[in-house]
């Protein structure tokens, strides 16, 4: 028996890295899974295309008890860097299309006995780092809204929490890395921050995600769960070479 029985899951972003790793855990332990990506036809800029993958998931499934908005898209740069274009992008993603999914499970979320948002943060809104000023904006904001709707769904039975990753090592760190002067100086840079001294996997921000979904955690709302290496709390001595 998993604690996810009977359950059923929808993932943003579920074709690759955390996504992929938390719908294959969630999968494991029980749930029945449901990935809304592009690859599976939605966008979640777009209302239409959110609210007519939500109803493909109640028409097939007939319930949806746990959402997990994993979908974000990146930037990199100072405030200056980016073009307003630009910044309205990314929050389109990060933003408003964890508000877009949200609001079309709310009334399905409403009808269950265990139902759950995990929404995906990023250390970048708890800490300062050089680079990241639109990716840190539109982060500062999900961890904004998490705590609001938390507030707003306690009374109706929906947990809200948020997990706060560090660095993790997936394909979109990847792919920012191979677009650096020197990737393999780069990795070792994000790896020597962290004081565990490895980035952190995407299998452990899934456990994560999980923990706060699973109906065991049924007293745990508007909590944000930092899984970053010790990024936030911890201040050791540099490791010697």
């Amino acid at each position: 028996m998993g604690d996810f029985d009977g359950l059923v899951a929808v993932v943003t972003g579920s074709a690759s890295g955390i996504g992929a790793a938390t719908a294959a855990l969630l999968t494991s332990r029980g749930a029945t899974v449901e990935g809304l990506d592009k690859a599976t036809g939605c966008d979640v800029t777009d209302p239409e295309s959110v609210e007519a993958g939500i109803n493909r998931i109640v028409v097939t499934q007939g319930r949806i008890d746990v959402l997990v908005n994993n979908a974000g898209i990146g930037a990199q740069g100072d405030v200056a860097a980016n073009p307003d274009d630009e910044w309205r992008r990314v929050f389109d993603v990060n933003v408003l299309g964890m508000a877009r999914v949200s609001r079309a499970a709310l009334p399905h979320l409403r009808r269950s006995e265990h139902a759950a948002i995990v929404n995906l943060c990023s250390i970048v809104a708890l800490i300062g780092l050089p680079n990241r000023a639109l990716y840190a904006a539109s982060k500062g904001a999900v961890a904004a809204l998490t705590l609001a709707m938390a507030a707003d769904h306690v009374h109706e039975g929906i947990r809200v929490n948020a997990v706060i990753p560090g660095t993790a090592d997936t394909p979109w760190v990847g792919r920012l890395l191979e677009a650096t002067d020197d990737p393999d100086a780069a990795r070792a840079a994000l790896v020597a921050r962290q004081p565990i001294g490895r980035l952190v996997s995407a299998d452990e921000v899934a456990n994560a995600i999980a923990y706060l979904a699973s109906p065991l955690s049924g007293s745990t709302t508007g909590t944000l769960l930092p899984v970053d290496g010790g990024v936030v709390g911890v201040r050791v001595p540099p490791r010697s070479s």
